[in-house]
């Protein structure tokens, strides 16, 4: 599976930015998508994730109520809606999946995940 990220760019605070990730293969629609970040300061931080139809989603507390995921099958594509902007969420975006149904558990975990994208940076200015 080959991940396409993009969105990258310059955000004032307070302003939205969507990042899209395209994935290759046609059984996209059983595939569990998730973004994590990385910041100088963390390596790795999960961000949000959804699950194939029915689909449920997850947010880590940082971006509950600010970023919104999610997709669409006929696309072949995930998203990452991202409002009100902070400059703490300026950060290389990642997004992967998983080509199984992951259990709510485990849908923070990036070692759930099995294929990764290039990442895309996000630049969020103060």
């Amino acid at each position: 599976v080959q991940l396409q990220a993009s969105g990258e760019g310059l955000v004032q605070t307070g302003g939205s930015r969507e990042l899209s990730c395209a994935a290759s293969g046609r059984t996209f629609s059983t595939y569990s998508v998730g973004w994590f970040r990385r910041t100088p300061a963390k390596e790795r931080e999960f961000v949000a994730s959804i699950t194939p139809n029915p689909s449920r989603t997850h947010y880590s507390d940082p971006v509950k109520g600010q970023f919104t995921i999610s997709r669409d099958n006929a696309k072949t594509t995930a998203y990452l809606q991202m409002n009100e902007l902070k400059p703490e969420d300026t950060a290389i975006y990642y997004c992967a999946v998983s080509r199984s149904r992951l259990a709510p558990a485990f849908m923070a975990s990036a070692n759930s995940y099995e294929f990764w994208g290039q990442g895309t940076l996000v630049t969020v200015s103060s």
